[in-house]
């Protein structure tokens, strides 16, 4: 066999939209950066010379194969499908004569633009930006995506009478009518929020402008004395951390013996324009804290964070340290969080000045950034997973999308404030100023994580493209206390998505890292281990989170999932403490949800909750609420 049509590695499909989100960037210059890619080559005779050369002489193989195999031989192939490469899995890419020779031909193609990028002598970041280009170009190119010339498609029409291709054109109007004509990626239908997908019972105890704090109810008879909050990523929705019954973190925290808080932020909208990282940290995390502490009676609590929940986690850890409150939390877990952005993954390749300069442009409009208006840029950017994948199974073969909660979470997108969004990316993406002693200040405070000494629990995933494995491995190394690193064998969204029981599941540890140890001589280290990490967790955490109580008291309030994952809003909970930015009016959000919400609570809803999580108290062991 010839060589295989070479790519670079991409991550999943529910991570690359996931990350595109994180950084919101403007990927308006991969056109110009393939344009520099293919001038320098044509600026240069002898390089051109040498390609085009190599690619006439190929094609003429390819002419030779195609003529061997009408006589019926099986000649090697000049290129191969790349394994795993499912839009080739029918045999008639093989067993077909014409369909061979299209094939070779167009991964003998491909193969010759990428290798026309990597040729060129631009630098890195350009050269990086020019293979995403070459490759939505490639992508779109693939005799696959053609109906007529897509054996499977046509083996599918022949086999229903033509029914699928009646059922892919009704799938595609609604798509046009419905989803601003893009094929659906997953059926969120089945989804509804409170009822199969955050669905753990609980209710509002907080409402400010930027955030609802959910209480959950106990659901053993027992609970430890210090509690958890939640403090979850401001892209997308919260409910990552508690997703479908059976597979959400939040409900395995809570049904093995703790009082759970989770922070759910507000949809931000024009008036929330200049709310900064001070106003997600004092309105986000240290009020939840103070609410929590309120509530519990507890003098620790302890956070569990992910992703951009976790920047925000450790900046509230810093500040803390700097009031002289370090004393307040008593243990943070960190979920693939990026802390030192010196190797920020494949989204580094968009977060340079002129991109962000763009992005900062195009925030003026409104105050936010809209998250739906960038997501068929963002598609096209993963067009044989996010777009032709689903054309060919959608339209041509007239199939349903899966219904699958992660991605139905997925594209359960938020707004991001101008003024904070642009903090962020400068702050974390180009300077790294988290980890500069006094680069960074939050709410007035130099940030210095040198002088964090509060127990960590670390977690990586192996495939994470957004958060990389080795990255967040540094956090070990920054802070003076203590620190536990775990590897799972996830990606970055499925990372938090662990639960017991897949036997596919592994991960790494080698318990308190010492300082000065690399992310290399610690995999060397580390052992392995068949399971959910969340159970390593939890024998982590039991032992650091005080004895076992009677359950707290929780106050009256709405059940949750409150109102702002709805896209809805409320009467606050308190004075709004505000400087600047206005409070949010009580009223519905434009913004149509993807995941299907439950009626609007009423008074007799509220009980519920509470009701449910008594019944289960009186149960002799703990167990999942049914629902």
């Amino acid at each position: 066999m010839g060589a295989t049509n070479p790519t670079f590695t991409m991550p999943p499909l529910e991570e690359f939209a996931y990350g595109l989100d994180v950084t919101g960037v403007d990927p308006a210059s991969l056109g110009d950066a393939l344009r520099a890619a293919i001038n320098d080559v044509l600026l240069d005779p002898a390089r051109l010379t040498v390609w085009l050369g190599t690619l006439a002489m190929s094609e003429q193989t390819v002419a030779i194969n195609a003529l061997r195999r009408f006589a019926g031989e099986s000649p090697d192939s000049v290129a191969s499908p790349a394994s795993g490469d499912r839009r080739f899995a029918d045999d008639g890419w093989r067993t077909n004569p014409m369909l061979a020779a299209l094939l070779e031909s167009y991964l003998l193609r491909s193969r010759a633009l990428v290798q026309m990028v990597e040729s060129s002598r631009l630098p890195e970041a350009t050269r990086r930006k020019a293979r995403f280009a070459a490759q939505m170009m490639v992508d779109a190119l693939a005799p696959s995506n053609v109906p007529w010339l897509n054996p499977a498609v046509v083996r599918e029409a022949m086999t229903s009478g033509g029914d699928s291709l009646l059922r892919g054109m009704e799938n595609f109007l609604e798509d046009v009518r419905s989803n601003n004509g893009r094929p659906r990626q997953v059926d969120s239908s089945s989804f509804v929020l409170g009822n199969n997908i955050a669905a753990t019972p609980g209710r509002v105890v907080l409402r400010n402008e930027l955030i609802e704090l959910l209480a959950y109810e106990p659901q053993t008879p027992r609970v430890h004395s210090e509690p958890i909050l939640c403090s979850p990523p401001w892209i997308n929705k919260y409910y990552i951390m508690d997703l479908a019954p059976g597979r959400s973190y939040i409900e395995w925290a809570v049904t093995h013996g703790f009082t759970v808080f989770a922070i759910s932020y507000r949809n931000p909208d024009s008036s929330m324009a200049k709310f900064t990282m001070d106003d997600y940290l004092r309105l986000g995390v240290l009020a939840a804290l103070d609410r929590v502490q309120e509530i519990t009676g507890s003098k620790r609590v302890n956070l569990a964070a992910l992703c951009l929940g976790g920047t925000l986690a450790v900046l509230a850890l810093a500040y803390l340290q700097a009031k002289g409150q370090a004393h307040r939390i008593g243990w943070v877990t960190l979920t693939n969080s990026l802390i030192d952005f010196s190797e920020p993954g494949d989204l580094g390749v968009f977060t340079d000045e002129s991109t962000i300069s763009r992005l900062e442009k195009r925030m003026e409009e409104h105050g936010y950034l809209e998250a739906d208006a960038m997501a068929g840029t963002f598609d096209w950017m993963r067009a044989n997973d996010l777009v032709w994948n689903y054309v060919v199974s959608n339209w041509y073969m007239g199939r349903k999308p899966p219904a699958f909660d992660i991605l139905a979470w997925n594209g359960d997108s938020t707004r991001m404030p101008a003024a904070m969004h642009s903090q962020y990316l400068r702050s974390c993406y180009l300077e790294n100023a988290l980890v500069k002693p006094g680069a960074f200040k939050i709410l007035g405070t130099p940030v210095d994580l040198s002088k964090i000494r509060t127990p960590l629990y670390v977690l990586g995933a192996e495939t994470d493209h957004i958060a990389p494995w080795r990255a967040t491995y540094r956090m070990t190394q920054l802070t003076s206390g203590e620190a536990t690193y775990t590897l799972t064998s996830s990606g970055h969204v499925a990372g938090i998505v662990n639960p017991p029981g897949n036997p596919k599941s592994k991960y790494w540890t080698s318990g308190v890292v010492p300082k000065g140890t690399s992310a290399e001589n610690w995999r060397a280290s580390a052992s392995a281990t068949t399971g959910s990490w969340w159970e390593h967790w939890l024998k982590w955490a039991e032992h650091r989170s005080g004895a076992l109580v009677v359950p707290p008291k929780l106050p009256n309030g709405d059940p949750a999932p409150g109102l702002y994952v709805r896209g809805e809003t409320g009467p606050l909970s308190e004075p709004s403490r505000a400087k600047g930015p206005t409070a949010p009016r009580a009223v519905r959000s434009s913004a149509k949800p993807v995941v299907r919400t439950a009626a609007k609570p009423t008074a007799k809803a509220a009980a519920k909750p509470a009701a449910r999580a008594a019944k289960t108290r009186r149960a002799a062991t703990p167990r999942r609420t049914k629902r």
